[in-house]
């Protein structure tokens, strides 16, 4: 049975006493369905004014909090948090030093094991989120640094390095890790972003949202398309349909059965980036597919780095991430792949399968189609201000399958000039 809106506000009530006693918080369950695929229930960790370290657990499946626990205070004063994993949090202070918490809880109540300073100076980050695969994540004046961490309990340098400024212009409000290498992040002016981390110099960025997210002023992520969002002391939870398309249309809101409606006083949240993982769904041969999933088969054939040829017959044509149907390993073969057709087109039979749309318009799943020569599917924006993106191709007998980065307006496009390109979509993207 659905929660009533009294029964909300007398949770939130008790969430408030829960921050200030200490006391465990239960609530009951309500009927809405999530995007994503968790092990158990999100676990976002906090830490009050006071010092005092929270952990809270949500029903991913309904967006109820499950219970609130307080423990002791950290004994410095913090100023970025990544959760890495259940029971281990890294904490910055003030002074630039980098803690790890090492937690010991059960149903009843929250524990610190042990406050280990394993970095003396230097972590000046504003922001800090973990993405649940090894990928720590920082900002400070407007750069994003990434490390890789590779124990679960890091112990210093050894376990967290390879440090790599990753580029500038991350004037963010907020920052929270969506899956791995993925990020998402609200501005002041209100809008919702969302960034694939490719490398240094290297990332595509979106806009899911344009304004509305100007209030959020903490987002966490577990990963599979859920976001949690604090507005005014209240805790809003999203789910995305399909969160790595670049595209928010998707995005369900529960503004009218938060998480709770007051009650997070929070200075610093976290979430656990690997409680929840988004499952691609399975497309037929010529059936509706996702953007998410082009994009899962693109990469299919790019990380098998498939050998370009025309000249093959048909029985050594290639599969793609499923076994249903073999393609052409050429340019226009790729694309019929990644867009799960029932036959490999070609670059003048592709529009009959798709529909002209304008370039500024391009979302990751569509494609560049040149019809004497040449195809690329989109990967996604680099700057879109700036016409810059990111494409993949099975490019020719000397590359094999590519990854690049081009102008939209200028310069050349996997060797062809861009004016000869035109934007099209699958009709039967979804």
């Amino acid at each position: 049975m659905k929660l009533s809106h009294a029964l909300r506000r007398s949770g939130a009530a008790l969430a408030i006493g829960a921050m200030s006693l200490g006391m465990v918080t239960t609530v009951g369950s309500g009927t809405a369905a999530a995007a994503a695929s968790c092990g158990g229930d999100v676990s976002v960790y906090g830490i009050l004014p006071d010092g005092r370290l929270t952990y809270t657990a949500i029903a991913p499946s309904t967006g109820d909090r499950v219970k609130t626990l307080i423990g002791a205070g950290l004994g410095f004063t913090p100023k970025a948090m990544a959760t890495l994993n259940f029971n281990t949090v890294l904490v910055t202070s003030t002074a630039g030093e980098l803690y790890r918490v090492d937690i010991q809880t059960n149903n009843t109540s929250l524990g610190i094991a042990g406050v280990t300073k394993i970095w003396d100076g230097g972590w000046t980050f504003d922001k800090l989120t973990y993405d649940g695969a090894g990928r720590l994540y920082g900002t400070v004046n407007g750069d994003l640094h990434r490390y890789i961490v590779t124990e679960a309990k890091p112990s210093g340098p050894a376990h967290i390095g390879q440090h790599e400024v990753i580029g500038s212009g991350f004037v963010l409000k907020t920052l929270a890790a969506s899956g791995k290498d993925r990020l998402i992040a609200s501005t002041s002016d209100g809008r919702l972003l969302g960034y694939q981390i490719n490398g240094v110099g290297d990332w595509n960025g979106s806009q899911l949202k344009a304004s509305g997210w100007s209030a959020v002023d903490s987002l966490v992520s577990p990963g599979g398309g859920l976001y949690y969002g604090r507005t005014n002391g209240g805790m809003y939870w999203y789910h995305d349909a399909t969160p790595y398309d670049g595209d928010g249309s998707d995005i369900a809101y529960h503004t009218d059965d938060p998480v709770d409606a007051s009650g997070w006083t929070q200075s610093l949240l976290s979430a656990f980036g690997g409680d929840c993982s988004y499952v691609t769904p399975s497309s037929t041969a010529n059936g509706p597919i996702t953007r998410s999933e082009v994009m899962s088969r693109a990469k299919n054939w790019y990380d098998r780095n498939v050998q370009y040829s025309q000249t093959l017959n048909q029985a050594e044509w290639v599969y793609g991430p499923t076994t249903d149907v073999k393609y052409r390993p050429d340019c226009s073969g790729f694309v019929s792949m990644a867009w799960h057709l029932q036959d490999s087109l070609t670059t003048w039979s592709l529009p009959t399968v798709s529909t002209q749309i304008s370039k500024g318009d391009l979302q990751p799943g569509d494609i560049l189609n040149y019809k004497d020569q040449h195809v690329v599917l989109f990967a996604g924006w680099k700057d879109k201000a700036a016409g810059t993106f990111s494409y993949y191709s099975e490019g020719s007998p000397s590359t094999d399958m590519n990854y690049g980065t081009a102008d939209i307006d200028s310069g050349t496009i996997d060797g062809h000039a861009y004016g000869n390109y035109v934007a099209l979509r699958y009709n039967k993207i979804v």
